[in-house]
């Protein structure tokens, strides 16, 4: 059999593009703002996860372009030999002070981050327990790793306690979930996490994505907006969505980040974040530090669109966050749906299963803190239009 049969028997995405409403890998021409261009006509994007509205800010482009002009555009190695800067060393140390732990180790990509802790830490007597739906990163780091690897069921503590219970390992435990779950937006209930970890001598680890720059009196996420910080032995974000970059990094006791800075395979052996993208996250970090009025904006802009889709008769499932979906039930319904959005003017995202369960298929919103309420207003008079002509609201 040919290697690739594979490719030639996939057909889900050719079907979808036959008939007429494929909307992935649209090509953006313009920057990521809450306005973009796309074939020369303007939508509104509500399809981004730049929650504070960074990317487009003028302190933060002003950093990049003086990092490249200082260091050029790469770093031609890896951390472990030739890549490190000094401003790599920096924000390390701002990362730190700002989770509240001893150190902090950034990776190049969000992804490698879970993989590289996750794989690194877990040996073949550990377990490692997620919850169901936890990033694809997650998971594949639990796969990767020597241990055994265990689920719960969706933010179920019932659940989580059986399978702790039942963990007869010679070695650790590591319970690893996101803060703030990606397509559905609720939250995952940490306070209750902990204490089961408590009483079954198990370590946390919280995916906080999602969670960092929303969630907190002072945006350090999912761990503050709970007041366990000090309860969590690892914190992990990314910085494609509130850092306005590309990367990620891990924050705990110092002795972990140094032993994954010498046998993580994948930071040992990955080019270093360039200076630009060093750049970008250490201001995006200061400008969360010093204007929470742009956390304030966001969940107005937030509870302003939840309550208007809801009175629209729209299902918004379990979301706390700025992150919203909108189920539509059905898979070939939501591509169309999101077809018609962009038809008129409103940049959002189709997830379908297998991505979520069946008969869970959704438009997955999610809003900046620099949207203004008439493009938001704009956006609810589109979903009220298409979602009446769909039968998906009366």
């Amino acid at each position: 059999m040919s290697l690739f049969k594979k490719c030639e028997d996939y057909t889900e995405a050719r079907q979808v593009r036959e008939a007429g409403f494929y909307t992935y890998f649209r090509a953006i021409e313009s920057a990521q703002d809450t306005v973009v261009q796309i074939d020369g006509r303007k939508l509104v994007m509500i399809g981004s996860n730049s929650y504070l509205g960074l990317t487009t800010d003028p302190r933060v482009k002003k950093a990049a372009i003086e990092a490249v002009e200082k260091y050029g555009t790469g770093c031609a190695g890896s951390r472990f030999l030739n890549g490190t800067l000094d401003i790599h060393v920096e924000l390390e140390t701002k990362l730190a002070r700002f989770i509240r732990k001893e150190g902090a180790q950034v990776f190049s990509t969000g992804f490698q981050t879970n993989l590289g802790t996750i794989s690194t830490l877990v040996g073949k007597d550990d377990v490692v327990i997620s919850d169901r739906t936890n990033h694809a990163s997650i998971v594949e780091g639990c796969r990767l790793s020597f241990g055994t690897f265990k689920k719960f069921k969706h933010n179920d503590m019932d659940d989580l306690k059986r399978v702790l219970a039942g963990c007869d390992n010679p070695g650790g435990k590591l319970i690893v979930v996101d803060g703030v779950f990606s397509m559905d937006g609720d939250i995952v209930k940490l306070d209750k996490i902990v204490e089961l970890a408590k009483t079954y001598d198990a370590r946390i680890m919280v995916d906080d994505a999602h969670g960092i720059g929303v969630l907190g009196k002072t945006g350090r996420g999912t761990a503050e907006h709970f007041g366990v910080e000090d309860e969590i032995d690892l914190i992990m974000g990314t910085f494609s969505k509130t850092f306005a970059s590309l990367g990620g990094f891990i924050a705990g006791e110092k002795l972990v980040m140094d032993f994954l800075r010498h046998r993580s395979r994948e930071l040992v052996f990955s080019a270093s974040m360039p200076p630009a993208a060093v750049a970008t996250v250490s201001t995006a970090l200061d400008i969360l530090e010093t204007e929470p009025e742009r956390r304030e904006h966001l969940w107005a802009n937030m509870e302003r669109m939840k309550s208007g889709l809801e009175a629209l008769g729209f299902n918004t499932g379990l979301s706390e966050t700025p992150i919203i979906p909108v189920v539509v039930g059905d898979n070939e319904r939501t591509f169309l749906m999101c077809q018609m959005l962009h038809d008129n003017g409103v940049f959002a995202n189709a997830v379908v299963s297998p991505g979520v369960p069946p008969g869970h298929a959704m438009i997955r919103t999610s809003y900046m803190a620099t949207h203004t309420f008439e493009q938001l207003d704009r956006v609810l008079e589109v979903f009220e239009k298409i979602g009446k002509e769909l039968g998906v609201i009366q």
